[in-house]
């Protein structure tokens, strides 16, 4: 994994949260949706195929981790989970959590409006729980 390096678009979009086995886990930087972007450090990786099934079973837990977090963090109506890549080839997983009054809702996020920073001191305490809740399950 030494020769792993981040996308620089998912990089300035995002905030690091930390890294799990497998994945380093993102905070998408968008007030409008909470959102973590998970990224398996494994060069090259653009496809979920391109894992090892060790590896894809290893994602699919974190996955399901960061879904339990989303869900402890934000009590959404609904968790969106998913991988497309059409923009940014390298391998993630979007986890979102989708409520009834969000501003994209029902349709999906991608694409829908700009994008809105959290203001310094809410992405502050924002990472400072989720990190909690990460080290907590």
């Amino acid at each position: 994994m030494t020769d792993f390096a981040l996308d620089p678009r998912l990089s300035a979009d995002t905030i690091a949260l930390g890294d799990l086995a497998l994945s380093s886990v993102l905070l998408l930087n968008d007030k409008r949706f909470p959102w973590f972007v998970l990224v398996p450090r494994l060069p090259g990786a653009s496809e979920l195929t391109d894992l090892s099934p060790q590896d894809a079973a290893r994602l699919m837990e974190e996955t399901r981790l960061t879904v339990g977090v989303m869900q402890a963090l934000a009590q959404p109506d609904k968790v969106n989970v998913g991988a497309l890549g059409n923009v940014v080839a390298q391998l993630h997983v979007h986890v979102v959590g989708r409520f009834r009054s969000d501003p994209a809702w029902p349709g999906p996020v991608w694409g829908h409006g700009t994008r809105e920073p959290y203001p310094a001191h809410a992405a502050a305490q924002l990472v400072e729980r989720a990190r909690g809740l990460f080290a907590a399950a």
